[in-house]
């Protein structure tokens, strides 16, 4: 016998808790406990693409995703052929990683080219009139239900509406009507349909968007919950509201389960704070508060984090490709760094160095982090004497490595002993 007692009753032969207090701990935590599991459920384990291509309704295409890779793998081979050349561009030592690399991200361009595809009916395509948005919205979900009958679509595919303020809220719903119900009629919502909710400022705004999802659930036959979407965040009161408050983690509340990401919008943000024209990027300080701020809302709560994008375009001679090459590889690899494991990509030849950045910075790691999650199976401590929090951070970093193809199962096993499943437990998948 320990020296507590397995009944409870406590230290022998000292003072103990009295059967009361013990029972008023539990009566005081359980409605805690259960506020926490629905709160703060966790990843849920499904894969996370690395980007977002947005691509205005109007010039979305049957062969837009082949389009997509094939300038991709134009501009590539034009600018950086080889490993040498891709070196020179970004700055980066022309070693055998960066070899292996080169080779993975050109199988990838002409395997996958696109992980997440949004169809814009916002700032990309503007307003039009009525009639032109209903039939580019019916158009969007005919090509997105052949593109999924076929096997071509993106992992992800979906579409941003217009927001739900006053003057654009009516045709922001209207589109996405049109949009689910023509997906239904022609085969069913996809698994990987994803929508975008744009210029968020109330969370309001966020449970009107829930209501209208299950409405059109109801009315559907559809199972409560199946359609999920991403807030975007590019209004300052989508960050600080004006009881002080970090409102992003109320959008987050008030999305009742559905909310599957929060994208953070450059450009809007910036200027929001009046960060000039010239200085609106994804590493000014303002994008850092407002990233940081997204980061610690959604902490557990299983809605994942996006940057932004740069809308410098590689495009010209190679000097200026390079120069905006290494530009968009730079901040990239800043975002990985800083745990937004996805962004938005909006020319076909960013897709290089999203691809470049991303693979570098999972096979660079590799060796590492397989060799701290084998040390921490093992108990066998290593070098660092990792806690389980970092035992799941480290799974999860080999898993984002093999969702987007940066590195393979034969190596993480080979490397650590363990399989896809043993890592997702790890990872608290």
């Amino acid at each position: 016998m320990s020296q507590v007692e397995v009944d409870g009753s406590g230290p022998t032969g000292g003072a103990s808790f009295s059967t009361a207090a013990r029972a008023a701990v539990e009566a005081l935590l359980t409605p805690v406990d259960a506020d926490l599991a629905r709160r703060y459920p966790g990843d849920s384990g499904t894969r996370q693409p690395v980007h977002t291509v947005y691509v205005p309704a109007d010039a979305f295409a049957a062969d837009t995703v082949r389009e997509w890779g094939r300038q991709a793998l134009a501009a590539f081979d034009t600018h950086a052929g080889t490993p040498a050349e891709l070196a020179r561009a970004l700055g980066v030592p022309d070693d055998e990683l960066l070899a292996d690399v080169h080779a993975r991200v050109r199988a990838k361009l002409e395997r996958e080219p696109v992980e997440d595809l949004r169809v814009d009916f916002e700032d990309g395509y503007g307003p039009r009139p009525d009639a032109e948005e209903d039939a580019a919205a019916v158009r969007a979900a005919e090509l997105v239900a052949a593109a999924v009958a076929e096997g071509s679509a993106p992992p992800y595919v979906g579409i941003r509406i217009k927001c739900m303020e006053a003057p654009v809220r009516a045709r922001g719903i209207r589109t996405l009507e049109l949009f689910l119900a023509t997906l239904l009629a022609g085969g069913g919502l996809p698994d990987g349909l994803v929508l975008t909710l744009p210029k968020v400022t109330y969370a309001e705004q966020v449970t009107a968007l829930v209501r209208l999802l299950e409405d059109f659930e109801r009315r559907a036959g559809l199972a409560a919950g199946r359609i999920g979407f991403e807030i975007q965040i590019e209004t300052t009161q989508a960050i600080l509201g004006p009881d002080g408050r970090a409102t992003v983690a109320r959008m987050i509340e008030a999305a009742e389960g559905r909310a599957t990401g929060l994208h953070y919008g450059t450009f809007d943000y910036s200027a929001a704070c009046g960060v000039g024209a010239a200085y609106q990027s994804m590493d000014h300080p303002a994008a850092d508060h407002a990233k940081a701020v997204m980061q610690v809302a959604a902490a557990g709560t299983g809605v994942r984090l996006s940057d932004g994008s740069t809308n410098v375009i590689p495009t010209g001679p190679t000097e200026q490709v390079h120069a905006a090459w290494k530009l968009h590889h730079d901040l990239v690899r800043r975002s990985l760094a800083r745990a937004y494991y996805q962004g938005w990509d909006m020319h076909p030849a960013h897709l290089p160095t999203r691809y470049v950045a991303v693979y570098s910075f999972y096979r660079e790691g590799l060796a590492a982090a397989a060799a701290r999650l084998t040390a921490y199976v093992a108990k066998a401590g290593g070098d660092v004497m990792d806690e389980p929090a970092t035992a799941r951070a480290l799974s999860g970093y080999l898993l984002r490595g093999l969702d987007c193809g940066a590195v393979d199962l034969a190596e993480v096993t080979a490397l650590t002993g363990l399989d896809r499943e043993r890592l997702n437990a790890l990872a608290g998948r």
